[in-house]
């Protein structure tokens, strides 16, 4: 098509500043786990969002952080390859935050020719005076990193407050090109993937006190059945020691039941049929130490570097 364009936005920031919030937004559904505990998302996910003029791919990245582990280095080695492969950036600063050196450090390792988007998330949590407060000390902080051309956009993904207004920005910096994916998809995520992510929500939210960042779920086996009418999916846990099994557990089966349950659920409303569900916990130990293991469970090019 004449005159199309095609290109990838990569969206960064510090962890729980709002990413995949905003990508779930600008694609229209939920294809990345979102919540409110910091760190949630591990891989790079692509969103795609096609209109008639172009198709943008946008590359929601796992929060930058200080890494202590294999598994945050890797997650940071992530980031920073998806951002100097982008036609554009897109860094989040929560409007309820002050911005601090993490943010510093995200803008400094921006480089290339790529367009600079500073996004003010979170704008429904702040009141009107003060966002303009926040968008003063925005402009000053692009000024003192000579990110003076980026342009600086408040949102609500909440509240798909000017969502469509950001689309409509990226839109002008991406290249002419045919579509680089299927026009009638919203991810390139494989759904083993999507069920792994949705598994591992649950968890989080049942669990993040206990268990902050120790669960990792890999799909053993997963097919329809009855026509159509059943999927069935067996999945694994994985937790780093013994006491954490119990944990997951719980008395009864109860804390494994309830993430059984809230991850069925949100399994159902993806593809759109009755789930039957089986959840097995299993001690990997140091799972986020081991490269070997990190590579198994996915995490490709674990820590060559």
């Amino acid at each position: 098509m004449e005159n199309f364009k095609a290109g990838f936005v990569a969206i960064v920031g510090r962890p729980n500043t709002g990413k995949s919030t905003l990508v779930n937004a600008l694609v229209g559904t939920k294809i990345v786990i979102t919540s409110h505990h910091p760190n949630t998302t591990r891989n790079p996910i692509r969103g795609i969002i096609n209109r008639k003029t172009y198709q943008m791919i946008v590359v929601d990245t796992p929060g930058m952080h200080k890494p202590k582990t294999a598994l945050g280095t890797r997650l940071n080695s992530m980031v920073n390859e998806n951002m100097q492969s982008n036609d554009a950036v897109l860094l989040c600063l929560p409007a309820d935050e002050e911005i601090g050196a993490g943010d510093e450090y995200i803008a400094k390792q921006i480089k290339g020719n790529q367009k600079v988007f500073l996004v003010v998330t979170k704008v429904d949590k702040i009141s009107k005076s003060d966002l303009a407060i926040r968008l003063m000390a925005v402009n000053e902080f692009a000024l003192r990193l000579n990110l003076q051309d980026a342009e600086i956009i408040p949102v609500s993904a909440k509240n798909l407050d000017q969502t469509e207004l950001l689309l409509e920005l990226l839109s002008a910096h991406l290249p002419q090109s045919p579509a680089l994916y299927p026009t009638d998809i919203n991810t390139d995520q494989a759904q083993e993937l999507m069920f792994a992510d949705l598994i591992r929500e649950a968890a989080i939210e049942e669990l993040y006190e206990e268990l902050p960042h120790s669960v990792m779920v890999t799909i053993e086996e997963m097919g329809e059945r009855d026509g159509g009418k059943i999927f069935d999916i067996s999945a694994t846990l994985h937790v780093e020691r013994d006491s954490q099994k119990g944990i997951i557990i719980g008395p009864q089966g109860s804390k494994l039941k309830a993430i059984g349950s809230l991850a069925r659920k949100s399994i159902e409303n993806l593809v759109g049929m009755q789930v039957f569900l089986q959840i097995h916990v299993k001690v990997s130990k140091e799972w986020q130490k081991d490269p070997k293991l990190l590579a198994k469970l996915g995490f490709t090019d674990a820590l060559s570097d």
